[in-house]
Order: structure tokens, then C-alpha cells, then sequence
């Protein structure tokens, strides 16, 4: 059965001074499209959701939204003016009965209502916009980097959340395995064009390629033409010209169809000198323990790092994965044990704060003013690995033109910043990188260019990061770190790590002993009983954890289907507030699975605990 369409682009053109954007663009998004919006930084992907979102008005073209259909979009930079904490904005939009809505999504999304907005970091701000956003979900959500600042375990419950809603979303984000579980649709800006495909982005860059190397074949036959034509134009005879005036016009066309192609943008010509060889020891860390106040970071954590290891490190927001980065790298001292650095280190950190650069300054001053890449009587050079470069030259390496090297920072999009940084990083020589979410807002050919010279890389690479897929692709060993001090570190990336934990160890725990687990007893949880497990328990420390924390978790979703189900009850609901009631029909549904998966792992994990 066909679907409806929900919005509609006709003959859209917008452009920002003498640069067009888009011209004569068309698209439609249906109900229950899950769209991937994909493109290369820059090229106006965040723009288009604004005008699909309606805050911006193009210059030509019309946009048509189906009668009483609602759209959302989730902005990078929301404003929080007029609110106090992050709860009173994110159930600004919802009627006084309906806030455990919002709360529901804060546990999921794993950020306190309560907090001060004048407090709260940008991404509490960020994930405070997205809880308001699916608190009270509309027919089509435009969603500009969900992921960015959510940890892992944020990240699946979104995913899980996404998949299971009834309405249509259209994605921009830099996660690859996010858009791979979620999309069945792509569009794809490029040079002022989108074009759509029926499948996800699983399949996107096959997609792009066959586009490409149709342009290519495309390109070569009008170059044989006008070749062909050109050669004519010259060697024909006088008479013959001017009875063949139709020719030279046809030539002429054909040069200015040639000229009309628009060349595609390259990919980053980015590069790391590894500078001299470290030590084949770049840092140990003996025992170490860390806290803030009440709050342990590690307890008794060792590790050693050895010459050309990828060590990644994940766990929540706010589990202390930078303050061990810093340890390990000697910036900050432990409170006990030890932390030994290698010899002959070369240092160099991409932090994900972007705090190195100089927002209202521009990308030459950017680069000019940076110590290490200064030149010393030259200001229209700076220092590229020992060897003067122009500025505008060494941009222009990172896919920037010349009419931006004098723009302000703050003009740039999320991944232009993020190139920008990169640009400075690998200006230097350097054999340990220290890489805090170097992922955020880069565009998928830039990510897979970076991975792979991370993976030619001859020296060593610690690396902060929430992106699954780039972690399987880069890291030699991953240190899970799950909060109270503890820290375990697994061989491999990612996946390796689920699967060693799936298997019951395979990781080197870092941790106090001691710890207890809580369970249920008998055939259903009730909330009451606790056992204390022994070092020989069968079952992982995360294992564990899970067996404490399910009770719980349980609890709190009887209580919401509870909840759900006394508005349901309401025999007038229907008539009142169709929207409502489809909304309360669709989150009871998808409650009473995730009790139902709950229930299933507590009973799994009991009777692995037994064993």
C-alpha cells in the first residue's frame, strides 16, 4: 500500500551571497520513512533540515506539510532562554499529567531533570532538546546528530526507541552503525543536488560509487565529443563553417554543458608524521586510584601501554574517561599508585571540546597564531611538519576554499571545526595521539580517511569515543569503565568486548573486591531479596551489575505500564485526543516488550548465577 506523503519540497533554490546551496530541489518524505541524510560537511545538510523543518525560507520554491501533521526538529544549539532547569524545557510542550513522559526519556537519555540550565554542559543541553523532542513525538522528527555527546548505552536506548516508533524520521548523523541499524532510505547532498535511494545506508557507499563512476563515463564521452567537434571547428573548410553554423552551435553547447559539471569535492589530503620512535613502553599505570569528592574514578586501575598500541576507553558520560586519559599522559597525578610515561614522547590532543581554537578568529589566524606552526617573519605560512607551508594552500589540503581562510570559526559547520582541528593536529610530528571524541560531525569519507591513518600509524593512539564502529575499526584494546571506580580492560574493539562479555570473561578487571550483586528471588522478581556473590560467581562483573540493577529497572516499568494503562482506560480518551491516545497505545506496547526483554535476561542471569 502506498504511503501518504508528509512533506514536500518543490523547486527549492537558497543560496548564502554569490554561493548557491540548492537549486530546482525536490524531494518528499512519507509516513513512516526512517531516512538518512548524508553528505560531506558543508554541504548544506543541516541547512536543508532547517528548511524541511520550515525555520529557514528559501529563496525560490514552496514546502507543504500534510494538514494536521506536526514536524520536529532536534537543532545542534537549542534555546534554553526562559527556562530554569532542563526538565521545565523539556516538558514545556507536554500538559501537567503527561511529565513522566519527559522522565521517562531522561533515564533512558541518562541526564537529571533537575539540573540548572545555567549549569548544564552542552550535552546535557543537547540530550534535554531530544528528550522534549521524543517525550512528545511528532509525525516526522528531523534529528541534526542525535548521537553527539550521548555515551553508548544512550545511543542503543535511542536506537531501540527510533525503532519502535510509528512516525517518520529523517537522520543526520557521523555513526555509521546507527545509521546502518535504523535507515531504510537515503538522501544524499552533493554539489547542490539530493538524491534519494530506496535502501539504507548500509548500502550508500556502493550507491555513491556507481554514481560516480557513471558521472566519470559520463564526462569522458562529452570530452571525446567536444574533442571531436573542437577538431572539426578547425580543420574544416571556410564554405563548409558557414553552412554548418548548427555545428558551432552545437560545440558551443557542449562546452557549456562541460562547464556545468560540477567538479566533485576531493577527499582531505590529511597526513600524520609520526616523528621519532618513542620508547617501546609510552606509559604504565601501577595500581592507580583517582576521586572527586565522593565520586571514584579508578580504584587500584593498571595498565600498560606499549609503542603502537590503540587503546580505547568508554563507559558513560561523566565516568572519568579524560581524567584517566590525562593520568596516563601525565597531565594530571593520581591520588595513589603510579603512573610511568615512556621516553621520547611526542604529544599531540584532539580534544572534543574544540577548545583550541579560537571561534571569532579566523582559520588563518587560526592557524598562524598556534606556537608550533608559527614562522618565525612569514604571516602567510605556517609550519607543516618542519616545512613552511601557505595557509591557504595547507587549507585548501582540508577541503577548505580560499574564501573561508578569512571567515570566523564560529561560520563554520560542527565538521568543518572538527577538519580545522585536525589540520592543526597533524601539523605537528607526533608518535602518541590523544584522541577525545574525534568522531562528532565528521562527514563518512573524512571518518574512514581518518581510520585509516590511524591504522598506518607508527606510533600510539589513546582514544576517547562513543562511536562503536570507529572503535572496532581503529582500537587494539578497549578499558571499559562502568562507574564506583571500576575499569576492565578487553583485547580488540568493541564487538570484541561484547563478545568476551557474552562469553562470560575474557576481560582483566580493574576493580575492588568485595562487591555485591542484588537479585529476585524465586520465579519473578518481587524487589526485596539481596545476595552477596562470591569472587568464583560464574557471571561477569557487567553481568552482575545487571543482575543489581534489573530489579529495579523492572519496578520502574510495571509502573509506567501502569500509568499507561489507567489513561488508556479513559473510555472518552479516543474522541478527546486521537494523537494522545495513538501515543499512549504506541508507548504502552513498547513498554510491555522492554519488560518483557528485562524479565527474560533477570531469569537468564539467575540461572547463570545458580549454576
Amino acid at each position: 500500500m502506498a504511503r501518504a506523503p508528509l512533506l514536500q519540497l518543490s523547486g527549492i533554490g537558497l543560496g548564502f551571497g554569490n554561493t548557491p546551496l540548492f537549486s530546482g530541489l525536490d524531494l518528499v518524505v512519507h509516513e513512516r520513512d526512517r531516512v538518512a541524510l548524508v553528505g560531506r560537511n558543508g554541504a548544506g545538510k543541516s541547512t536543508l533540515l532547517r528548511v524541511m523543518a520550515g525555520q529557514v525560507e528559501p529563496d525560490t520554491g514552496a514546502r507543504s506539510l500534510a494538514p494536521g501533521k506536526r514536524v520536529g526538529y532536534l537543532e545542534q544549539d537549542p534555546d534554553f532562554s526562559g527556562f530554569d532547569t532542563l526538565g521545565a524545557f523539556a516538558s514545556a510542550d507536554l500538559e501537567p499529567g503527561e511529565v513522566y513522559l519527559v522522565e521517562m526519556v531522561a533515564e533512558g537519555l541518562r541526564f537529571d531533570l533537575d539540573t540548572p540550565v545555567a549549569t548544564a554542559s552542552g550535552g546535557e543541553k543537547r540530550r534535554a532538546a531530544l528528550a522534549r523532542l521524543l517525550a512528545d513525538p511528532p509525525e516526522l522528527m528531523l534529528l541534526d546528530e542525535p548521537t553527539n555527546h550521548l555515551d553508548i548505552a544512550a545511543i542503543e536506548w535511542l536506537e531501540e526507541r527510533l525503532r519502535d516508533t510509528r512516525g517518520a524520521y529523517v537522520l543526520i548523523s557521523h555513526d555509521r552503525r546507527f545509521l546502518t541499524e535504523l535507515t531504510r532510505a537515503t538522501l544524499w547532498v552533493d554539489r547542490g543536488m539530493v538524491r534519494r535511494s530506496e535502501q539504507g545506508f548500509a548500502g550508500f557507499e556502493d550507491w555513491r560509487d556507481k554514481v560516480w563512476e557513471d558521472e566519470d563515463a559520463q564526462r569522458h564521452k562529452l570530452d571525446k565529443r567536444i574533442k571531436a567537434e573542437a577538431h572539426w571547428a578547425v580543420e574544416g573548410i571556410s564554405a563548409r563553417r558557414k553552412r554548418n553554423q548548427g555545428r558551432l552551435r552545437n560545440l558551443e553547447a557542449l562546452r557549456s554543458e562541460r562547464r556545468a559539471m560540477i567538479r566533485r569535492q576531493g577527499i582531505a589530503e590529511m597526513a600524520l608524521d609520526p616523528g621519532d620512535r618513542s620508547g617501546k613502553l609510552v606509559a604504565e599505570a601501577r595500581g592507580i586510584s583517582r576521586r572527586f569528592g565522593d565520586t571514584v574514578i579508578v580504584r587500584d586501575f593498571s595498565l600498560k601501554v606499549l609503542r603502537g598500541d590503540r587503546v580505547a576507553f568508554v563507559g558513560p558520560n561523566g565516568v572519568g574517561k579524560t581524567t584517566l586519559l590525562r593520568m596516563l599522559t601525565g597531565a594530571e597525578t593520581p591520588d595513589s599508585g603510579q603512573v610511568v610515561l615512556g621516553t621520547k614522547l611526542e604529544l599531540a590532543v584532539f580534544d572534543q571540546a574544540r577548545a583550541q581554537l579560537d571561534h571569532d578568529a579566523s582559520l588563518w589566524d587560526n592557524l598562524t597564531g598556534d606556537p608550533q606552526m608559527r614562522v618565525s617573519g612569514a604571516h602567510d605560512q605556517v609550519m607543516v611538519r618542519g616545512t613552511p607551508r601557505h595557509v591557504v594552500g595547507y587549507l585548501k589540503e582540508f577541503l577548505f576554499d580560499e574564501s573561508q581562510a578569512r571567515a570566523p570559526v564560529r561560520a563554520l559547520s560542527g565538521g568543518e571545526r572538527a577538519r580545522l582541528l585536525l589540520a592543526r593536529l597533524m601539523a605537528r610530528q607526533s608518535n602518541l595521539l590523544v584522541l577525545d571524541e574525534p568522531t562528532n560531525d565528521l562527514d563518512v569519507e573524512t571518518l574512514d580517511l581518518l581510520q585509516d591513518l590511524l591504522g598506518a600509524y607508527e606510533g600510539t593512539v589513546l582514544l576517547v569515543s562513543h562511536d562503536r564502529d570507529f572503535i572496532d575499526r581503529v582500537a587494539t584494546t578497549t578499558v571499559v569503565m562502568e562507574g564506583a571506580g571500576r575499569a576492565t580492560v578487553y583485547a580488540g574493539g568493541y564487538s570484541d568486548y561484547l563478545a568476551q562479555r557474552a562469553a562470560g570473561g575474557g576481560g582483566d578487571e580493574r576493580e575492588s573486591p568485595g562487591r555485591g550483586s542484588r537479585s529476585r528471588g524465586a520465579s519473578r522478581p518481587t524487589g526485596q531479596a539481596r545476595t552477596q556473590r562470591s569472587r568464583s560467581d560464574p557471571l561477569t562483573f557487567t553481568e552482575r551489575h545487571r543482575l543489581e540493577v534489573l530489579p529495579d529497572e523492572i519496578e520502574r516499568l510495571e509502573a509506567e505500564i501502569a500509568r499507561l494503562s489507567e489513561l488508556l482506560a479513559d473510555p472518552e480518551l479516543y474522541d478527546r485526543a486521537p494523537a494522545k491516545f495513538d501515543k499512549a497505545t504506541e508507548t504502552l506496547a513498547a513498554r510491555q516488550k522492554a519488560l518483557e526483554r528485562a524479565e527474560a535476561e533477570w531469569m537468564a542471569l539467575e540461572e547463570k548465577a545458580a549454576s
